[in-house]
């Protein structure tokens, strides 16, 4: 891929913020420069040494006060890829099950001199709490059904490297777009970086005001797949739903789920995508999740650079507060 220095970026070296909590807040260039920044991340991983001394005088400690095995392991595996020392917290067992308040563990936890703090937890708007109050870079890795930035960066990064480009590209999201943090940053970055959005999915799961932003919604998935150059398919987030939406999960698959006989009718091959996990046989089935088509195995490794990328952009901040 041409990583060659794009206008939008010339002359930038570090990101205009201090942390990264949602996409809505960030800029163009920010975007841009993560993941021109992954491009070389991503040649460091194909190395036969695949680790770099950039952080090697940090401490990261992620947060995870809500289950995950994916986005935690890829931002371990980048943290030490990039030689930071890592400290990893669960709220399972912690002290805040005895009663002790988000804000006393998280200052706890930095007393111990950490220098960033990567925070995913079940409420939305935590990131933004703690960014408030405590005096380290944090990244959001999922809050609630807020935003998810660094799934979202990965993504455009994956589409990017299929398409070379973002701009004018076709980008379906299928699914529960209401109650997905993946959705919400998705949306934000593929339309600051140019690309065309569409959703799909029951009405009862699309949010209000899609069209303020310029989205259009389709309710017949064969349409809008025949519309489409990517797909990228969510899970249906029944964790966090409140009441139900969808008849039953049978009902969804037949009407929103992807199958090989739903592409082979198409007039043009389109490139799936999907954030995990995937809930096999309901929104994707096997075939279609490990066929040609699935591009979802380098989504899981372009997260890596992806998430080096975010890192070092912001402990270079830590090293050179004036930039």
């Amino acid at each position: 891929m041409n990583s060659s220095m794009n206008p939008l970026t010339a002359g930038m070296t570090t990101l205009s913020t201090r942390h990264l909590i949602a996409i809505k807040d960030s800029t163009v260039q920010d975007l841009e420069l993560i993941l021109q920044t992954a491009d070389q991340f991503l040649e460091v991983l194909y190395r036969p040494v695949r680790k770099v001394p950039s952080l090697r005088d940090l401490t990261i400690a992620n947060l995870f006060f809500e289950n995950s095995t994916r986005t935690r392991l890829s931002f371990e595996l980048a943290e030490k890829r990039l030689s930071a020392d890592v400290v990893n917290f669960s709220g399972n067992g912690s002290s805040i099950s005895k009663g002790e308040t988000l804000s006393d563990t998280v200052r706890n936890i930095l007393a111990m001199k950490i220098d960033m703090l990567v925070v995913r937890h079940s409420n939305a708007g935590t990131c933004q709490f703690l960014a408030n109050r405590v005096d380290a870079r944090i990244v959001n890795a999922g809050d609630g059904a807020h935003e998810h930035p660094t799934q979202a960066l990965l993504d455009a990064f994956s589409i990017r490297q299929k398409f070379g480009r973002i701009e004018g590209v076709k980008v379906l999201l299928v699914g529960d777009i209401l109650h997905s943090r993946v959705a919400m940053s998705n949306l934000f970055c593929l339309l600051k970086l140019g690309a065309e959005v569409m959703v799909t999915g029951p009405a009862t799961l699309m949010p209000p005001h899609l069209g303020d932003l310029g989205i259009r919604f389709e309710p017949n998935l064969d349409e809008a797949l025949e519309w489409c150059d990517v797909a990228n398919v969510l899970r249906i987030q029944l964790e966090r739903q409140q009441m139900r939406y969808i008849p039953s999960l049978r009902e969804y698959s037949l009407y929103f789920g992807l199958n090989k006989a739903r592409l082979d009718r198409l007039s043009h091959s389109i490139v799936i995508m999907h954030p995990g996990p995937i809930n096999r046989g309901v929104e994707l089935q096997s075939d279609i999740a490990d066929g040609p088509h699935s591009i979802i195995l380098q989504q899981v490794e372009n997260g890596v650079a992806v998430r080096m990328a975010v890192l070092y952009l912001l402990a270079d901040q830590i090293r050179n507060p004036h930039l």
